[in-house]
């Protein structure tokens, strides 16, 4: 099994790479994060590699860091998530992003990636609830407010569409800005001020 590839990036594409070690071109499929990491060609690349042995071919998954790549593995353990879907996950919300939307049940910020319908967006939060917490984030993550205005202000942008991740950010600011004693129709117009600039 290949598990890494070190070599000269030959062309960078959508969706895929090719890597050529010594010699020998090897057609990497990645994610829109990974591609984006990697330097242009001709310049020398290190990627870690997820070698899948189908019925009908030999595939090369390829990331950057080795946060991605434990995600991709996790995530084509759920049911309907194949390597194409997990680099879509990937390649729409990094690993602390995944983090933080399974743990906040934000299915919303599932269901933008393409390939993810509504039901498959609730199978990942259901099967990866559990697992996520002790998954790596590739950076730190914010914590999520457990109850409280935050939490309830949040709540209220999710229902309206707003990712967490993008919404978090603001409520915390607008909150800090009117004080905790602030009413949460007044938190959620704020914060909707703020996210429209």
């Amino acid at each position: 099994m290949i598990a890494l590839l070190t070599g000269r990036v030959e062309s960078l594409d959508a969706g895929a790479c090719i890597i050529d070690v010594n010699g020998v071109g090897y057609l990497v499929h990645a994610s829109t994060r990974t591609l984006s990491a990697l330097p242009k060609a001709p310049a020398l690349a290190r990627v870690l590699i997820e070698t899948v042995v189908r019925e009908d071919a030999i595939l090369l998954y390829g990331f950057a860091d080795p946060a991605e790549r434990d995600w991709f593995r996790l995530l084509t353990t759920v049911q309907g998530v194949g390597a194409k879907v997990a680099l879509s996950i990937l390649s729409g919300l990094a690993p602390r992003d995944l983090i933080g939307a399974i743990a906040a049940g934000d299915r919303a910020s599932l269901t933008r990636v393409a390939g993810v319908g509504p039901k498959l967006a609730i199978r990942l939060l259901t099967e990866l609830r559990e697992k996520a917490g002790a998954m790596p984030a590739g950076g730190i993550a914010a914590p999520i407010p457990q109850g409280g205005l935050a939490a309830d202000a949040l709540s209220a942008l999710g229902n309206l569409g707003y990712r967490r991740i993008e919404s978090q950010p603001a409520v915390e600011g607008v909150i800090e800005r009117l004080g905790e004693g602030a009413k949460l129709d007044v938190v959620i117009r704020e914060t909707l001020r703020v996210l429209a600039k």
